[in-house]
């Protein structure tokens, strides 16, 4: 079923009207933290470091099910370069503090290594998953409702 964002799907599953749901880490940690919901797996190649006894997709027996959630900023197209590169220095100087950091790992987000923190490594990422779902999602004949 589909569902207008993470919150009235998550009400859904805490109250048993669904039985499982895919999200993020920084969703479904909280929660499974104060023992709302059970965790099966991360759908990642690696554990998460915050949640470290939380197998892997593959050591649950669902090989190659690996679902990345990820974030970026975006601007719109023709935005002058020298803005694109404070916008981006800005962010780099945030995801280096300290503080950030601690609080963005207690939420199950994992900072990019300094060589992804850049607008070229992200038009790559982008265009990597593009590339990896636009035929899962053509193929199901999924569309925009």
């Amino acid at each position: 079923m589909p569902y207008r964002g993470a919150g009235p799907a998550v009400q859904d599953l805490v109250a048993g009207q669904i039985d499982l749901m895919i999200t993020g880490p920084s969703v479904s940690l909280p929660l499974v933290r104060n023992g709302s919901i059970k965790v099966y797996a991360v759908a990642a190649k690696s554990r998460l470091a915050t949640a470290p006894d939380v197998p892997t997709v593959d050591e649950a027996g669902l090989a190659g099910f690996h679902i990345s959630v990820w974030h970026g900023l975006w601007v719109p197209k023709g935005t002058a370069k020298d803005i694109v590169a404070r916008l981006n220095a800005a962010a780099v100087e945030a995801m280096a503090d300290s503080a950030l950091r601690q609080r963005l790992g207690d939420l199950g987000l994992e900072i990019p290594t300094a060589d992804q923190q850049t607008p070229g490594a992200l038009a790559a990422h982008h265009k990597a998953e593009i590339e990896k779902w636009w035929p899962i999602i053509k193929a199901a004949g999924i569309k925009v409702e």
